[in-house]
């Protein structure tokens, strides 16, 4: 019985020494596994509910023309930050930031004694001044601390508001190319992480972890700023001038479709979008408004004409009375009593509508409608900027032949101005229509290397190097000797044509006294380099006619503009024909060396100012061969 008994104690010992065998195997495993596999895991976990995070905002990429000039920069906008648990005065900390940050006392008391980790005071101590930074930081208060931050800066103003829109106060894009591509500019935060207990005391013997932030791409435009501020300067004087409802303008390089200024009317400071009614600064007119687009339309039934052979511009005539019948509806001519015999070569410098019903007619709606969807109307043009409208064509079934031959005039369509820009740029560039784009390059912002560039799109070719060409003479001849010619440009080669479209009322019908007039030029006539649109609705004070308010604008952003672009004048083009009231300009003479008493006979019609001592002329300005307006001055320096 004894001896049973000691078998059992031993088979029992046995077994508990191999369950505590087991037991101890399985926490050393368990302990192995979170020592060798867990451990990582498990010290960030500590470190993340120990660190506390002062985050830092990357700076927004610069916004930079295709020069390099900065469009939209930044600026220091520091940051006011708390971390309520080492605040040690609650109530002199709170009276300190209020006074500081002009705010109330019991709003910050709120801020340095909440129950979080880290508080941000929101809005007074978002993005404040270097000043405020400086008197915060130079009074040591435990718990407070100024994170970097900042802000955008916009070194020109208002200049190009509507295409760069602008960001919040978050740093995040909200309009504009701001938005459009925010992803990009935006860049990714960075952190200064330092450890506390949970008292929130900081643990000096752990060091603090700093993430630098990652500052977003530079975004290089293909806008010019030379041509963007000549662009700014006519809408500025024509706003003064006219006090028009709105104005656009917009230039283009037809060969790439890049964009080189654009800008618009009523406009705003991206800084101070606040101040400013949202119908202001969400409309970018040039591609979000839609209007009848009038007799620049005219282009596109020309192209489409001369693209089918149905006209001959020299040789064939046509007669206008001043109106024509079509199906039972009269369509009058701007002119009263119209034209009378011309070629259609004149049909298009006096933007005849009779002889544009003809040509459409010859078309047929098919061929029309075909050509006016080839040159891009009725979609979207495909340009990086937000908020494009695709403008208004009449469905085919609805197409009679009294909406056909409106159609062929430039009435009862509907067209955006960046539509009518690529459409005339595709007219005149041999035929290649283009999609238009505003972003150039992306940039690193520290080496300033090109990251990624944007190519120019080719999407179809519309018509051919000569109907091209007969389209820029044919424009040319609008400028020299027809309704444009308040376009031309001495010493360049211009061509365009002028529109006035009625406006449509809240009635439905065309309003009275109330167009937008515009014109559409591009030089040099022969090889085009740049393509102007300017519209100004309802300019006041005035005759509303796209020859004698836009025509003239165009023709000082195209002179102006060619010289900033280094475009060379020239001699070869057509000589204008004068209208009265004009008057010819009058071609400097040479007077180099001619004697003081000689000048007076010579330079009859200019005026004469004289500086130097001597007998005769060494240098004159303007140089000889200039031509400049009757009465204008002349200089010139006399020496020995």
């Amino acid at each position: 019985m004894r001896r049973v008994s000691q078998v059992i104690v031993k088979k029992r010992l046995v077994t508990v020494f191999f369950v505590g065998l087991i037991l101890f195997a399985v926490i050393m495993i368990r302990l192995g596994y979170v020592q060798f596999v867990l451990s990582d895991f498990l010290i960030s976990k500590a470190e993340e509910s120990w660190s506390r995070d002062i985050t830092f905002e990357p700076e927004r990429g610069k916004i930079l023309d295709t020069d390099g000039e900065v469009l939209v920069g930044n600026q220091s906008a520091p940051t006011v930050m708390v971390v309520p648990r080492q605040v040690k005065e609650p109530e002199k900390t709170a009276a300190q930031l209020a006074q500081i940050l002009n705010m109330s006392q019991d709003k910050a008391y709120q801020h340095v004694t909440k129950a979080a980790s880290i508080e941000r005071i929101h809005p007074e101590g978002r993005k404040i001044s270097e000043k405020q930074a400086d008197a915060i930081q130079a009074l040591s208060m435990p718990g407070v601390y100024i994170a970097e931050d900042s802000e955008r800066y916009y070194p020109h103003g208002a200049f190009l508001s509507h295409v760069l829109g602008f960001s919040g106060i978050d740093n995040q894009g909200l309009l504009g190319l701001e938005a459009y591509y925010d992803e990009q500019l935006k860049g990714e935060k960075g952190a200064l992480s330092f450890f506390s207990d949970a008292k929130g005391k900081r643990m000096p013997e752990m060091a603090d972890v700093y993430e630098p932030p990652v500052d977003g791409k530079d975004l290089k435009l293909t806008i010019d700023y030379k041509v963007q501020s000549i662009i700014e300067r006519e809408l500025d004087i024509a706003e003064a001038k006219y006090s028009p409802d709105g104005a656009v303008a917009l230039a283009v390089d037809p060969d790439t479709g890049k964009v080189v200024g654009m800008a618009s009317r009523p406009n705003f400071h991206p800084a101070e979008y606040q101040k400013v009614d949202a119908k202001v600064y969400n409309r970018n007119l040039p591609v979000w408004s839609t209007y009848e687009p009038g007799s620049t339309f005219k282009i596109i039934t020309l192209a489409a004409a001369l693209e089918e052979n149905l006209v001959n511009l020299e040789d064939e005539h046509f007669h206008d009375s001043g109106a024509i019948k079509v199906d039972g509806a009269t369509l009058h001519c701007w002119k009263r009593g119209g034209h009378g015999d011309q070629t259609f070569l004149e049909v298009v410098q006096n933007s005849c509508n009779p002889g544009f019903v003809t040509l459409g007619q010859r078309l047929g709606k098919d061929r029309l409608f075909v050509y006016i969807e080839r040159f891009g109307f009725g979609e979207k043009t495909g340009i990086d900027l937000e908020g494009e409208g695709k403008g208004i064509l009449f469905k085919p079934e609805n197409v009679g032949p009294v909406e056909q031959a409106t159609t062929a005039f430039g009435q009862g369509v509907s067209v955006t101005p960046i539509q009518q820009v690529m459409a005339v740029a595709a007219a005149v560039n041999g035929g290649y229509y283009y999609e238009p784009y505003i972003q150039e390059a992306w940039v690193d912002p520290v080496t300033g290397e090109v990251l990624k560039e944007n190519k120019p799109n080719m999407k179809e070719r519309v018509i051919s190097e000569d109907t091209s060409k007969q389209i820029r003479e044919a424009l040319e001849n609008v400028v020299a000797k027809g309704t444009g010619r308040g376009a031309y440009v001495e010493g360049y080669r211009v061509g365009g044509k002028t529109g006035t479209a009625q406006k449509v009322g809240p009635d439905g019908r065309y309003m009275e006294n109330n167009h937008i007039v515009s014109f559409i030029g591009f030089a040099p006539a022969d090889d085009p380099e740049l393509v102007v649109y300017l519209a100004i609705d309802n300019p006041k004070n005035t005759v509303q006619f796209g020859g004698v308010v836009a025509a003239p604008i165009v023709g000082s952003i195209m002179g102006d503009s060619l010289r900033a672009l280094g475009v060379k004048p020239r001699t070869d083009g057509l000589e204008k024909e004068y209208a009265w009231p004009e008057e010819p300009l009058v071609e400097v003479p040479n007077v180099t060396g001619l004697e003081l008493k000689e000048l007076k006979q010579l330079l009859t019609p200019l005026e004469l100012e004289v500086s130097g001592k001597g007998d005769r002329v060494i240098t004159q300005a303007p140089e000889a061969g200039v031509k400049v307006p009757s009465g204008s001055t002349i200089r010139v320096f006399l020496g020995e």
